[in-house]
């Protein structure tokens, strides 16, 4: 072999060399020799619900960009955390599709997903592969219940809030006679179920219980089933993007009754939709009202002022990123495996609350905040303790 075949060879294996080298080390760091944490995270993106998916990414966005303003180092070297961000449609389906390739794409967590019917399927892929999971918004008992050690929520679940929402109807607005629709997805069917369960017990009877599903948007049908059953209230467990519609459906048909939501109803957008039929309709949030958090303001000033006004879920979002990274610092460890030990003991004082879980993943002492559409926005009206609810 001449000397030049052998330069030739010689120089051809130091590029590959350096080639191998560069694509490892960008995959592991970046230029400034941060390690690259990937974060991820999947809401629904286009769709009905596409502004709560945004919503829910942009205070997941704000958290991890704060975070690597702050330098953090974990294990002796500064960390760089990435977002990658997967729109899963509000399906089910999808969500599984969505929650394999963030598996493939080796991300230490996910912030997610942001319904329950989607939270539920996509936490078993994260288990079997021991990637911690933290939902800012799924509520659906079933979402923990399955068993699995990798599964949290930041906000009180659908028995604590169905709870609080059944006794409310029945107590202070003194509703004898019940009308329940549901859109049949996890989310929705499980709140009202969890509803339908506290009325009965505080003595209110339901008259009706009809369904619909989370594309519609005509409910002529179900309302004028409703409409014979002359209820006192009607409760609607589903989202905005049907709940708005259906209050103006319902003032249409000239029904004569309170309504009620869950959180799913409780944001600007209901209002929109809703018209001048919103006013006088009641919702609950999971938590205390955000100018009563204990950095509430603070994040919402900032929030808008980066993005918009929040839709909902964004400060549970930015919670449940700040909790997974403190995690990760008193583990001392990115690796899934080291540091979920010490995420499901862990106490964080975050913007929405003190963050504690208990067994299951659950919040641990959530409270429930209801609130009323007056002169066109959301009024908190009460804020009830629901700690005694975890195990209704």
């Amino acid at each position: 072999m001449s000397f030049h075949s052998v330069r030739l060879l010689l120089l051809s294996a130091i590029v590959l060399t350096l080639f191998g080298c560069e694509k490892s080390t960008t995959t592991d760091q970046n230029l400034s020799g941060e390690m690259i944490v990937r974060i991820g995270a999947s809401a629904p993106l286009t769709g009905p619900q596409a502004h709560l998916g945004k919503d829910n990414e942009n205070g997941t966005r704000m958290a991890i960009d704060d975070a690597n303003t702050k330098g953090i180092v974990i294990g002796g070297r500064r960390m760089h955390f990435e977002l990658i961000s997967e729109d899963d449609q509000a399906d089910p389906k999808t969500a599984t599709i969505v929650a394999q390739k963030l598996v493939d794409n080796k991300v230490s967590g996910i912030i997610g997903h942001m319904n329950s019917g989607t939270s539920i399927p996509a936490a078993k892929i994260y288990s079997d592969n021991g990637i911690p999971q933290i939902s800012p918004s799924a509520t659906a008992v079933a979402y923990t219940a399955q068993g699995f050690k990798t599964a949290f929520r930041v906000m009180a679940n659908d028995a604590q809030q169905g709870r609080v929402l059944g006794e409310y109807a029945a107590k202070n607005l003194a509703a004898k006679k019940i009308a329940v629709i549901d859109d049949r997805t996890a989310y929705g069917q499980g709140l009202a179920d969890e509803f339908i369960k506290a009325a009965q017990t505080n003595g209110a009877q339901i008259v009706a219980h009809e369904y619909t599903n989370d594309k519609a948007m005509d409910f002529t049908a179900v309302l004028t089933a409703v409409k014979g059953k002359k209820p006192d209230l009607l409760f609607y467990g589903g989202m905005d993007a049907q709940g708005g519609p259906m209050a103006k459906q319902l003032k249409a048909l000239a029904l004569d009754l309170k309504f009620m939501t869950g959180d799913g109803g409780y944001t600007p957008e209901f209002i929109k939709l809703a018209g001048d039929a919103a006013e006088g309709v009641y919702a609950s949030l999971p938590g205390v009202p955000l100018d009563k958090m204990p950095g509430g303001k603070v994040f919402s000033d900032r929030f808008v002022a980066r993005y918009q006004p929040i839709q909902l879920y964004a400060p549970y979002c930015y919670d449940a990123v700040n909790v997974m990274i403190a995690a990760m610092q008193k583990a001392g460890s990115v690796e899934p495996a080291k540091y979920l030990p010490v995420l499901a003991t862990i106490t964080h004082e975050g913007v929405t609350a003190k963050i504690q879980f208990d067994e299951k993943g659950d919040l641990k002492g959530g409270a429930i905040t209801v609130y009323q559409v007056q002169q066109g926005r959301w009024q908190p009206l009460e804020t009830l303790g629901a700690s005694s609810a975890a195990a209704h």
